[in-house]
């Protein structure tokens, strides 16, 4: 079995934040793969589905970003799922808007949903996919940019963005993390 985490924040007025795109990632992913209904679980919200041969469990977790290790950690126990089959996927200030990275390992740049999935996985080797939301330009601004809205330029990619990933999620399911990068990059042509 596989987890997959999308990384955001609970509240119905957060819902449509830059830095609540992982859940919006992981949502489209269960609606075009017929996941299960979503059900309180973990200190998060899950579904169940296959993409292809492999068994998914996706979560969101409902500890607010900082605490999403708490959640990822009891349903990786529970399943007795490794660290290398988990998934997050989190807002990435450091890419441009639309463009996405699959990368295994490394830092959280600051990401507080990525510290404490480190902090309660005891491991950063887990896999990542990173959704660019593009950084403001002034770090004094990175705050109200990560917990501002989407906005309506930004719908111009953020739905082809949600599609692709959700469209070929069955190449991640299938650990073909440069395929599925090619494939966006081909589909939406928003990466370079």
């Amino acid at each position: 079995m596989l987890l997959w985490v999308g990384l955001g924040n609970p509240e119905p007025g957060m819902a449509r934040q830059r830095h609540n795109i992982g859940f919006m990632a992981v949502d489209a992913i269960a609606s075009r793969h017929g996941f299960s209904p979503w059900r309180a679980r973990f200190k998060g919200m899950t579904a169940e589905g296959r993409i292809g041969t492999q068994k998914i469990l996706l979560l969101k977790p409902m500890t607010y970003m900082n605490l999403s290790g708490e959640a990822v950690q009891e349903a990786s126990s529970f399943y007795k799922i490794a660290a290398a089959d988990i998934t997050a996927f989190h807002d990435e200030l450091d890419l441009e808007p639309g463009k996405i990275r699959v990368k295994k390992g490394g830092g959280n740049a600051g990401h507080n949903g990525l510290r404490s999935m480190d902090k309660h996985l005891s491991t950063p080797d887990y896999w990542r996919v990173r959704l660019g939301i593009g950084h403001p330009g002034d770090k004094a601004r990175v705050t109200g940019h990560v917990l501002g809205d989407f906005s309506k330029q930004d719908q111009a990619w953020l739905g082809p963005v949600l599609d692709g990933v959700a469209d070929h999620a069955a190449l991640l399911a299938e650990g073909r993390a440069e395929d599925f990068m090619t494939r966006l990059a081909l589909v939406n042509g928003v990466q370079k």
